[in-house]
């Protein structure tokens, strides 16, 4: 029992400077949050002030239409995921248990596409929105932000479906079960815990995305979290740090609530991936 307490100390030492590093950013962003506007530039820079100013996160959510940008990337964001997740089930599903010509191509042309950015396409999708008059309208970013995530999602899918045995499925043939029925009934259950993994990612891939939203939302009023807060900084003669703070601290806040809840299918997946 000793040695393990004395093993978990020696640990947390190890990984504290790493705690520091990547918690560093996030306390800064707090106590500048939290500041009353007149200590944020005072030198030498200081971590103590004068009073708690929770009024900051009032007076930016009001200010800076906060609860609408929120809403918009909640749209975005769950409606782009759950069309990625729909849409790439079946495709994982048929190279995971099928063969077919050109099944290579296929599995390599997804990875070719993980290597390529948004950005080189920006101008292309953008002219496509325009075509199909969907600029300006946050469908537009639910469609592009699917296609995007949909590579990832079906290769991440396809990886999990190799480890769940065919003979469940042979077992549910026998028995009568048509091929739909075994994979509503039986295949996906099992799959739970990497379709909640690759939910997350594909969730927070589109919760930061910044690039596209910027370039196909032209009215403020449908602003995604990060173009509202890039908007308080950029073209601005003086700029409310204390609100953009706040508001960054608040846009975590739902990526921390989804990782949260998903934590222990993400835990399951990964371990059950690795034991399979």
């Amino acid at each position: 029992m000793q040695s393990k307490l004395v093993k978990s100390l020696v640990y947390w030492l190890l990984l504290s400077p790493l705690m520091v590093v990547i918690l560093f950013p996030f306390a800064v962003m707090f106590v500048t949050a939290v500041r009353p506007r007149d200590e944020l530039f005072v030198f030498p820079p200081t971590w103590w002030f004068s009073e708690f100013r929770w009024e900051n996160f009032a007076e930016m959510w009001v200010k800076t239409n906060f609860g609408q940008a929120l809403f918009n990337s909640v749209y975005v964001s769950v409606l782009s995921t759950l069309l990625a997740l729909v849409l790439s089930i079946p495709a994982a599903y048929a190279l995971s248990r099928y063969r077919f010509p050109g099944k290579g191509a296929y599995r390599t042309f997804l990875l070719m596409t993980q290597m390529m950015s948004p950005i080189v396409l920006v101008l292309g999708l953008f002219r496509l929105m325009v075509a199909l008059g969907m600029v300006n309208n946050l469908n537009s970013l639910v469609l592009t932000y699917a296609a995007f995530n949909m590579a990832f999602t079906i290769w991440m899918l396809q990886s999990y479906f190799n480890t769940i045995p065919r003979d469940l499925e042979e077992a549910a043939w026998i028995d009568g079960a048509t091929h739909f029925a075994s994979l509503r009934r039986i295949f996906l259950p099992l799959a739970v815990p990497a379709m909640a993994v690759t939910g997350i990612f594909s969730f927070i891939n589109a919760w930061n995305e910044f690039v596209l939203a910027l370039t196909m939302i032209r009215s403020s009023e449908d602003f995604t979290l990060p173009v509202q807060i890039y908007s308080q900084v950029a073209g601005r003669y003086q700029v409310e740090w204390h609100h953009v703070m706040a508001g960054t601290v608040l846009a975590t806040v739902p990526v921390a609530i989804v990782f949260s809840w998903l934590q222990k299918y993400l835990i399951r997946g990964m371990a059950l991936g690795a034991v399979k």
